[in-house]
């Protein structure tokens, strides 16, 4: 039964136009959806509970249909293999890629996207992503009127590349869903506190959100200025969350039983894990918990505090805070820059978190919204606005590339065109040209990461451009654009200018870097700054002289005439002394051997010249100038 909705005098503009854009939060454990009915956005609950929640997992039984939320956890502990959780792990990542333990068994090869192997057949990690949105959305369109959903703005963690985005929407449109826009996580939970709106005086406003899940932090600063709101530097540790709190506190009761951890059983250390997790979130609302615990006979009775809990996540809280640090360096801004800190995810419930990050950022950090649903509220009234057209809210909302991206040039070097942490959507265009006389087609390689060889980079994907009119090395004219949409695709082309030749290709693989990949490169690119630079002046030496050997060839086949045989020995012996040293990796070397070609390389273009000057110059007079 469909619920007719009641907007009452003057709050809501248009009460009887009934459309409806959907929030959705796609969740790793839960999910939820939010819609902004009468002028405030709210989180639908499911038909028969008042839980707004939904587990994201879904069953698949050997007979009948495959069921979703919390009638498919009931599952999990007799038949792990049919129950998947977590899928939102899996998506847009290669078999190769997944390393971390789960119960599933995959199919497919290790370099495309696996599927789950289930009683019911293969099943993708899109489509139990699809039956989850789909889920949602029946959650939606049984409180709304009919045909009033528009659409939805499904949110994504900011490091999400190209093609888990890809994914998730491949898994919407499955679901039935007109995805508006995908929306990085933080930029919706600033939206949800209103951060949008605009100053009195319009001036540049700065917050940072903390979002600290139950096994991921993220961390994004955020710029509002003239309605503009642009993610300026995103940062995060995908193996980093109050799990890690839970263990810390469970090596802490041990401790306090006086025993070897080698010596507490698996079954043991999670009765214990539970009991640490209990008294955490007791902390939530509570002083001080009573302890009494029991393992090997061994009994421990005492009181946690607050403050015990401060000591004992101090090694997360320093963890979480040193991502912080590196993402204000990012953003050029420090802590007395900002003017809001904004807490997300489930564990920045606990008082120890949050004294944490007021202490660091010498201001009380804003957490009146449930954490939980803080995301999907920002999510429903970013889809509002673009549903409705909201004249009163100008916001724009511009989120960022996460990792760099470029192309390969001669010598397996990277020339970056839209660097880490760009504001999105972005093109950028760069020229380049050809390597070799007479070349007419050439590879164009797109790769991601911080490094400056493309071996230390993530490829995405190649594609060939042919018809490049046969000229000199280096005259040809190539135009390479590089374009983000608002959804994070990103779309690569290649044009000669002379002949309007284009080929291009849209970044879609069937799998994407994973977050510790991401971060992999990241920490890679700051490690080995030094040493890459190094390593690409010494390539870009190289390619260097590779052409002008090239090139000196090339006119010594066509103008040799114009010296005399013993300034021919001199070059050519300079030449075979430059790719002698070209054979070494010692830079030194390689530009001792370029100086020593210089003075023969130079007399001999000088000869052209004065060849080709001579040429323009003859049957012309004096009196003609």
């Amino acid at each position: 039964m469909s619920l007719l909705q009641i907007a009452e005098p003057n709050q809501s503009a248009q009460p009887h136009q009934h459309r409806f854009g959907l929030g959705i939060d796609l969740g790793t454990t839960r999910s939820l959806v939010a819609v902004v009915r009468s002028g405030k956005a709210q989180v639908l609950q499911a038909d028969t509970t008042t839980d707004t929640l939904l587990p994201s997992v879904v069953y698949y039984p050997s007979a009948g249909k495959p069921l979703v939320g919390y009638d498919a956890l009931t599952h999990l502990a007799d038949d792990p293999k049919n129950t998947i959780v977590s899928a939102k792990r899996f998506m847009g990542r290669s078999q190769a890629d997944i390393k971390f333990s789960h119960p599933y068994e995959l199919s497919g090869s290790k370099d495309a996207m696996p599927a789950f192997v289930t009683a019911q057949g293969e099943v993708s990690p899109v489509e139990v992503s699809a039956r989850i949105l789909a889920a949602l959305e029946q959650r939606a369109a049984s409180a709304l009127p009919d045909d009033s959903i528009q659409g939805a703005v499904i949110t994504v963690p900011a490091y999400f590349d190209e093609a888990q985005r890809q994914a998730t929407k491949d898994a919407a449109q499955a679901a039935g869903i007109n995805v508006l826009r995908l929306l990085n996580e933080p930029t919706a939970a600033a939206v949800a506190y209103g951060l949008d709106q605009p100053t009195d005086d319009n001036s540049e406003n700065y917050y940072l959100i903390y979002d600290l899940g139950g096994g991921t932090f993220d961390v994004s600063i955020l710029k509002l200025s003239d309605g503009v709101f642009e993610v300026l530097a995103t940062g995060g540790n995908s193996a980093l969350g109050g799990d890690d709190i839970d263990r810390l506190l469970t090596n802490w009761l041990i401790k306090q039983l006086n025993i070897d951890p080698k010596d507490v059983s698996l079954h043991d250390k999670s009765i214990l894990a539970q009991q640490a997790k209990s008294y955490k979130q007791a902390l939530t609302d509570a002083e001080q918990v009573d302890i009494d615990i029991v393992v090997n006979e061994r009994s421990f009775q005492g009181v946690l505090r607050r403050d015990d809990l401060i000591t004992i996540a101090e090694p997360v809280s320093r963890r979480t805070l040193s991502v912080c640090e590196q993402v204000l360096r990012d953003a050029k801004l420090s802590v007395a820059d900002l003017d809001e800190v904004i807490l997300v995810g489930g564990s920045t419930r606990m008082p120890a978190v949050q004294q944490v990050v007021a202490d660091f950022f010498a201001k009380e950090p804003l957490c009146r919204l449930n954490p939980d649903e803080v995301v999907a509220l920002g999510a429903a009234q970013t889809a509002h606005q673009l549903v409705n057209g909201d004249s009163d809210n100008s916001l724009l909302l511009l989120d960022v590339t996460p990792l760099s991206l470029g192309l390969e040039t001669m010598g397996g070097l990277v020339e970056v065109l839209i660097p880490r942490n760009t504001p999105i959507p972005v093109k950028k265009r760069q020229v380049f040209t050809t390597y070799q006389d007479g070349q007419t087609g050439m590879v164009i390689h797109v790769v991601q990461g911080e490094r400056e060889t493309v071996d230390n980079c993530r490829s995405l994907g190649r594609f060939e451009l042919y018809g490049i009119p046969p000229m000199k090395a280096g005259f040809a004219r190539i135009e390479v654009t590089f374009s983000i949409d608002a959804n994070g695709q990103l779309t690569v082309s290649a044009q000669e200018t002379t002949t309007k030749t284009e080929s291009k290709i849209d970044i879609v693989p069937s799998y994407g870097l994973s977050d510790e990949q991401k971060e992999q490169l990241l920490i890679a690119g700051f490690k080995y700054a030094e040493e890459d630079k190094n390593a690409r002046s010494l390539i870009e030496t190289k390619v260097e002289a590779e052409r002008e050997l090239l090139a000196l060839q090339s006119a010594l086949n066509e103008f040799a005439a114009l010296i005399t045989p013993e300034e021919q020995r001199s070059l050519t012996e300079s030449m075979q002394a430059l790719q002698t040293a070209l054979s070494t990796d010692d830079l030194t070397v390689i530009e001792s051997a370029q100086g020593k070609l210089k003075p023969h390389s130079d007399a001999f273009a000088a000869c052209i010249m004065n060849q080709s000057v001579k040429a323009s110059m003859s049957g012309t007079s004096a009196q003609d100038w």
